[in-house]
């Protein structure tokens, strides 16, 4: 996609654009089944941004185009205590643990894209920017199990699945997935034409 203009942020200076975030993030999830479940609501998605802000190692990657919000992604290092970290015991590959003891696992928390900027290309030049921009060796994120066509993806991006894990009792199933920081898949053509701004 032409005219993209991408900008890496930290946790302090992210919380100035986080309207901007939020906006976002209703948009990409004003769509069925996400709409009426409590645990996608907007509000509830602010609470975990403005607190992911504060957490270790806090990075967003975002992208415009003629100066408008289209994209972005964000993440953090992973705590090894994280539950859903936790939860997955065994699942995880015996590498992997001592990986998140040395805090060295990315744990990508959000990707999204304006539906009108989808299937351009952007979602994978802000996946590859962040994880470029990072120092840990390992990334790591959750899926929900039938979010088609994100969760196709990424394991065509090269991402393995550990095992299934829930956020909260009240959310879906997710599959935890990792990747190491140095595999490069080659990108997928993109589809021709253009709506985004």
């Amino acid at each position: 996609m032409t005219g993209l203009q991408l900008a890496r942020y930290d946790g302090a200076s992210a919380k100035g654009m986080a309207d901007e975030l939020v906006d976002v993030y209703a948009e990409v999830y004003d769509v069925p089944p996400y709409r009426e479940d409590p645990f996608f609501s907007v509000a509830s998605y602010a609470d975990r941004l403005h607190a992911a802000f504060g957490m270790r190692g806090f990075e967003t990657v975002t992208a415009r185009r003629n100066g408008e919000l289209v994209g972005y992604v964000h993440g953090v290092t992973l705590p090894p205590d994280r539950s859903w970290w936790v939860s997955l015991a065994e699942q995880r590959p015996d590498g992997l643990l001592g990986a998140a003891e040395r805090e060295d696992i990315f744990w990508l928390r959000e990707l999204m894209v304006r539906p009108a900027c989808a299937r351009q290309g952007v979602g994978r030049r802000l996946h590859d920017a962040i994880i470029a921009g990072r120092g840990e060796s390992v990334t790591a994120l959750t899926c929900i199990t039938d979010n088609e066509p994100a969760h196709g993806i990424y394991l065509r991006w090269g991402y393995t699945i550990m095992g299934r894990i829930k956020h909260a009792p009240e959310s879906p199933v997710y599959d935890a997935m990792y990747r190491p920081a140095g595999r490069t898949v080659a990108p997928r053509p993109l589809l021709p034409g253009s709506s985004c701004p």
